[in-house]
């Protein structure tokens, strides 16, 4: 009886395959023969399942991101049962932050996805992401919960707070990875932020 074929692990191989070897050379150097050589596969099954580079290359995306909401679980596993509002945007902007090899694979690609969505032709055609709003409103609905539960400033407008976090970590991110700061530095910032959120206003008139 001939081997069933697992094919969503084939695609999980190859994507696998894809994010090791662009997280050595640079996602803008990558082809479909480097993929089948890292994954010790010929050429023509990366082309069977994926057809062109462009498909490749949105499949390895959505591959980081299962592997970055996985990321995510596990720093909140770490965290308790309930690890409330502010521990949880903490671990949703730790776990995009460089700071060992995973994250630091995990940023460059994503930026670079970023970058090639701009100048690629092909992948300008096709969404970057499928809701790119995702990570802003679920910081925006932690930090109202904090208020609502008086565990934040109640003064501090959420929406702003979020995208000012998202692009604060983005940017200390890169600056990890191009040598600029170290990880302890943008952590003990991050941190810096989150207290001055997640510290309930003191009431108008009082000393």
């Amino acid at each position: 009886m001939p081997k069933r074929v697992d094919h969503e692990e084939r695609r999980t191989l190859l994507a696998e395959a894809l994010v090791r070897v662009a997280g050595r050379q640079g996602l803008h150097a990558v082809g479909m023969r480097d993929v089948a050589a890292e994954a010790g596969v010929s050429l023509r099954l990366v082309q069977y399942y994926f057809q062109t580079k462009e498909n490749l290359l949105f499949y390895g995306l959505q591959h980081l991101t299962e592997r970055f909401t996985a990321r995510v679980g596990a720093r909140l596993g770490a965290v308790g049962p309930d690890p409330g509002p502010r521990a949880t945007v903490e671990a949703l902007l730790l776990a995009s932050l460089p700071t060992d090899e995973e994250s630091r694979t995990f940023h460059l690609l994503y930026s670079s996805y970023a970058i090639l969505s701009v100048t690629d032709e092909a992948l300008a055609a096709q969404p970057f992401i499928a809701n790119p709003d995702a990570a802003e409103n679920a910081l925006t609905g932690l930090i109202r919960q904090a208020q609502d539960d008086g565990l934040a400033d109640s003064r501090a407008d959420a929406r702003t707070e979020a995208v000012s976090l998202l692009a604060m970590t983005a940017t200390m991110g890169t600056s990890i990875l191009v040598g600029q700061r170290d990880p302890e530095s943008a952590v003990a910032l991050l941190d810096h932020h989150l207290d001055r959120i997640f510290t309930a206003a003191e009431p108008v008139g009082t000393t």
